[in-house]
């Protein structure tokens, strides 16, 4: 277990390194970046100092030097748009994104994980054919439309809930559940089938034959070990979740990290844009490495592997 996590530690370092040289040439594929920023009136001084003060005045390697060791650091540069540090930018809205990314998790969790376990044990009845259903239509369905089908009836129509903006829990019910939707759907068709073949295992029917009441095979056994590979997949639901929210957000107006991305995208503020996607990356990666652990601690075949 301990040498499988080195070398999934060391993978992460890698993939990590590889996205920032990724992020580092996209970044500066347009051209020179003090082009976003030069008038008319630059001067040829002003342009030079601009070119020492970033280092763009050196080759392309020594500026990924200089590049890396202030992103080590967590200085991914100045915005061009606040003219803040980016990582001030990024931090003001993750508070924001996280409270979304929770409330479409425990949305997704708590929807798809109960609707997945009752449609396994009532395999092959109606509730079973709305479980699947449900699914299906779930994981097909574009999410910005979703966003904007819930705003229509619930915020234009019924006047239930804000069409938009951050302002309180009542705000968040929507974004969260166009977030979850597909999340919920996923879960659901991922716990049944592991609740299915942990059903249809031999140490089952043997506990069924020992006469073993239905609801104790059910929760006793069958569930524990169906799921190990839903609670794998939920730990990197959360992350994506995180990663994924640029739609919803860009549909519901939520002032979080996804929103900031396109409006930095669009704005050629492309240290904004090095801090999200390498936090992001580094996120993604962190979570991957504890889903690990856990999946080691749940199955001791891993763990003694």
């Amino acid at each position: 277990m301990t040498r499988l996590l080195l070398r999934r530690v060391l993978a992460s370092l890698v993939v990590l390194w590889l996205a920032s040289i990724l992020v580092f040439v996209l970044s500066r594929a347009s051209g020179d970046p003090r082009h976003l920023f030069i008038s008319e009136y630059t001067t040829k001084e002003q342009w030079d100092a601009w070119g020492q003060k970033f280092g763009l005045d050196r080759p392309k390697p020594v500026q990924y030097a200089i590049w890396l060791r202030g992103v080590v650091q967590l200085d991914f540069g100045e915005s061009l748009r606040d003219h803040v540090p980016s990582i001030v930018t990024v931090a003001r809205k993750i508070p924001a994104t996280l409270q979304l990314a929770l409330g479409a998790f425990l949305f997704a969790v708590g929807v798809g994980v109960p609707l997945g376990v009752f449609a396994a044990i009532t395999r092959g009845t109606g509730w079973d054919l709305v479980g699947r259903t449900f699914a299906l239509i779930g994981q097909a369905m574009p999410g910005f439309w979703l966003g904007i089908m819930l705003i229509l009836t619930f915020s234009v129509r019924w006047e239930l809930f804000p069409a938009g903006g951050r302002a309180g829990l009542n705000s968040m019910i929507l974004p969260s559940i166009t977030l979850g939707w597909f999340a919920a759907a996923a879960l659901l068709r991922l716990t049944r089938s592991s609740l299915l073949e942990v059903l249809d295992s031999e140490f089952i029917k043997l506990a069924r034959a020992k006469g073993v009441p239905g609801w104790k095979v059910v929760w006793k056994h069958a569930l524990r070990n169906a799921m190990i590979v839903p609670i794998t997949y939920a730990g990197l639901l959360l992350t994506g979740l995180l990663t994924g929210a640029v739609v919803t957000e860009t549909v519901f107006a939520w002032p979080g990290i996804g929103r900031l991305a396109i409006q930095s995208v669009f704005g050629l503020d492309f240290p904004v844009v090095s801090a999200i996607v390498l936090l992001a990356t580094a996120a993604y990666l962190v979570v991957n490495l504890l889903v690990d652990i856990l999946y080691g601690v749940l199955d001791p075949r891993i763990r003694h592997g």
